[in-house]
């Protein structure tokens, strides 16, 4: 009697500039990793650098990439890596929902773009999906890359103007300000302090002319950021 074949695992490779983050993640996937096929964590980095290093020796089926780093993020990375290795698979894993984000990194080359929302078992389930070439993302994000890619009359823009003058970290603490959250809790989402939060939403009030979170709140919405 033959004995049944072995899967053979896949090889997932870790990019989060935060440590707590990425052990989170490693320890979910692990526990989960029973799966058909299995799942392993060969390996992490915290930045860029570390990262396209990594990736280039440890040569992952899939990699979870954070879209924002202090180094440059997701876009940096895929931008580095994806001409010396085109096999490896990239799936974005981002706090971020915005269309301006999906859409840069789509277009950068990821396979798929889920937030951190996602639980353990469907991320286990989206590296699984990417692997075997689908593209997977989480609810609504969809529809941006659909409009970023139509030509039909009123898709989105993916280029705006105004938007391009904040910075990645203005355009977090914008979304969440937009959403309803407090100071203190955009500071503690963002791992900053909420002086950090108050000079960014000073920032984003003088570049945009506008006066109040509220007036801020119903200009991120017309962008889609909320």
């Amino acid at each position: 009697m033959s004995e049944p074949a072995v899967t053979e695992p896949i090889k997932v490779f870790l990019v989060d500039d935060h440590g707590l983050f990425r052990a989170g993640v490693r320890a979910e996937l692990e526990r989960g990793a029973a799966g058909d096929p299995p799942i392993v964590v060969a390996g992490e980095a915290g930045s860029v650098d570390e990262a396209v290093a990594g990736i280039g020796h440890l040569k992952p089926d899939v990699v979870l990439l954070d879209v924002h780093m202090p180094d440059g993020g997701g876009a940096a990375v895929l931008a580095r890596v994806r001409p010396a290795q085109p096999e490896v698979v990239f799936l974005a894993l981002s706090v971020s929902d915005a269309a301006e984000d999906v859409i840069a990194v789509i277009r950068a080359g990821a396979r798929g773009y889920v937030t951190k929302t996602i639980s353990a078992r469907e991320l286990g389930d989206a590296v699984r999906r990417v692997r075997a070439g689908d593209a997977v993302f989480s609810p609504r994000l969809a529809g941006f890359v659909l409009d970023a890619f139509s030509d039909r009359p009123g898709a989105a823009p993916a280029v705006d103007p105004e938007l391009d003058l904040l910075t990645r970290r203005e355009r977090d603490v914008l979304r969440l300000l937009a959403r309803g959250y407090a100071y203190k809790e955009i500071a503690g989402e963002l791992f900053i302090s909420v002086k950090t939060v108050e000079t960014h939403v000073s920032s984003v009030l003088r570049k945009t002319q506008l006066s109040n979170r509220y007036e801020l709140s119903r200009w991120a919405s017309d962008r889609r950021l909320v």
